[in-house]
């Protein structure tokens, strides 16, 4: 049931009192409960999928328990493999380097933060609690989760699941509104994580500033897909179409707009439309294709359609049936929309939906520009041979994460790091980079318990020995 602020306060001071009542947990607790959410996954997969069906209203079970239930347990998986090397000590040498040899010592413990809040968006449900949670326990920390309120029955699910799985003060799931959520973000987390919106994260890096809480924030924008003339349209446009429709591009990564060269546009286009049609042969009684979450989202995404033939641009629907879509329908067909500008309102936010503006551009150099003139987006995509070309590009341009002849893989990579740059957010997890972004580095000098010479030239009353020791530091 939704949760009130006093409930937050509560659950969150009882996590806050095993912490400090427990200390940092050895590998064997932290590894038990990374296998109790791969269990959870594992044994509740079909009622999770089922809740987030209902949730869209149309969401193929394939796509949900590859995006959410097999990509969470990948992530679980990792962490729990080599949670033990992450926690191992770093050993490094005492300054000056003389101490060392009288014993002194020096290290970096690698000590979980406390507990840490994660705020989860609507557009993958599970995977974004269980991808931030697999590094937040791995590093061991109580997690304290707000999943979204628009895929209500997936959040009560999860909420319901995960308290038969963990004591509250290991993991507790709250639901509620976006006033639970504001109150969320205001508890003194030694750490939070947010995914969603740019507008929103502000507000919760703002809410959170109030505590001095650490945020990493895993936003979006306008990820730009960028074609070399070096490139396979064919296999470019199959690979684009795909990121774009999985999920009805609801995904903060899926490719935002093309950058194509001007001659191939068209060729892009049909490329484009074909593959569409190969995966999608019919949409509105097709299974495989998904709903776009509610009606003020399906209405936005056909207000940047209109806007944009109102301003010239040429709109390819892609309906192989020629269906004729059922009024105050969500499933909205895969639309590229040739010709784009700026001063249409589909390339002024980011789409989130499964819209594709294609944009022509006459020199590398152009298209460079005109990402570049833009916030820095989560994600840029470049498809070509010529490995010059695609140095230059990916070393004159910024994004949170690249992947290179295809969309979006490289956030199923557990080894790189994933997050984004500037306005598409800061911080970084998955892997070892989600261990360390919820763990505390804590410096530990051992010092010589004898008080012998060198120690002692270091105090007054000053003579030659320290005399001697700063002429050695104080040169070129």
């Amino acid at each position: 049931m939704p949760s009130d602020e006093n409930t937050l306060t509560v659950v969150f001071q009882q996590q806050r009192d095993a912490v400090l009542r427990d200390g940092a947990p050895d590998a064997a607790t932290r590894i038990d409960r990374l296998t109790r959410c791969i269990d959870l996954l594992v044994d509740h997969q079909n009622p999770l999928c089922e809740a987030m069906q209902a949730d869209f209203g149309s969401r193929a079970p394939e796509a949900s328990r590859l995006t959410d239930i097999a990509a969470s347990i990948s992530a679980l998986k990792y962490a729990r493999s080599k949670l033990k090397r992450w926690m191992r000590p770093e050993r490094v040498l005492p300054t000056p380097g003389l101490l060392a040899l009288f014993g002194a010592r020096a290290r970096i413990e690698i000590q979980p933060k406390g507990v840490v809040g994660i705020m989860a968006p609507w557009n993958f449900p599970v995977f974004l609690v269980f991808a931030p949670l697999a590094s937040v326990l791995a590093a061991g920390n109580r997690a304290l989760i707000k999943p979204s309120e628009l895929t209500p029955r997936t959040s009560a699910l999860m909420q319901d699941l995960i308290a038969r799985t963990f004591a509250p003060e290991e993991v507790t799931v709250v639901t509620g509104d976006a006033a639970v959520g504001q109150a969320f973000a205001a508890l003194p987390f030694d750490h939070l994580i947010f995914t969603g919106g740019g507008q929103v994260g502000r507000q919760v890096m703002a809410t959170a500033a109030r505590s001095l809480t650490p945020v990493t924030l895993e936003l979006g924008g306008k990820c730009p897909a960028i074609l070399s003339r070096t490139a396979d349209m064919g296999v470019a446009a199959a690979r684009i179409m795909n990121g774009k429709t999985l999920n009805a591009g609801q995904i903060c990564l899926a490719p935002d707009y093309v950058l194509a060269p001007a001659e191939a546009v068209e060729a892009f286009a049909s490329e484009a439309a074909r593959a569409a049609s190969i995966y999608f042969p019919t949409i509105e009684p097709n299974p495989d294709y998904a709903a776009v979450i509610h009606d003020g989202h399906a209405a936005r995404l056909r207000a940047h359609v209109e806007d944009a033939r109102a301003k010239g641009a040429r709109i390819v629907e892609v309906r192989p049936a020629d269906e004729t879509a059922p009024s105050g329908s969500r499933k909205l067909a895969p639309t590229l929309i040739l010709g784009a500008t700026d001063e249409m309102t589909v390339m002024q936010e980011e789409i989130f939906g499964p819209l594709l503006p294609v944009m022509a551009y006459d020199r590398t150099e152009d298209a460079m520009a005109y990402v570049n003139a833009h916030d820095h987006p989560l994600a840029l995509y470049w498809f070509g041979t010529d490995p010059q070309e695609r140095n230059v590009v990916l070393g004159r341009t910024r994004s949170g994460g690249v992947t290179i002849n295809d969309v979006i893989f490289h956030v199923a990579q557990e080894r790189l790091p994933f997050g984004g740059v500037g306005p598409s957010g800061f911080g970084a997890y998955h892997g070892r980079d989600g261990f360390m972004a919820f763990s505390h580095r804590r410096a530990v000098f051992e010092q010589i318990a004898s008080d012998i010479g060198p120690l002692k030239d270091l105090r007054p009353p000053f003579g030659p020995a320290i005399r001697r020791y700063l002429a050695a530091q104080i040169r070129r």
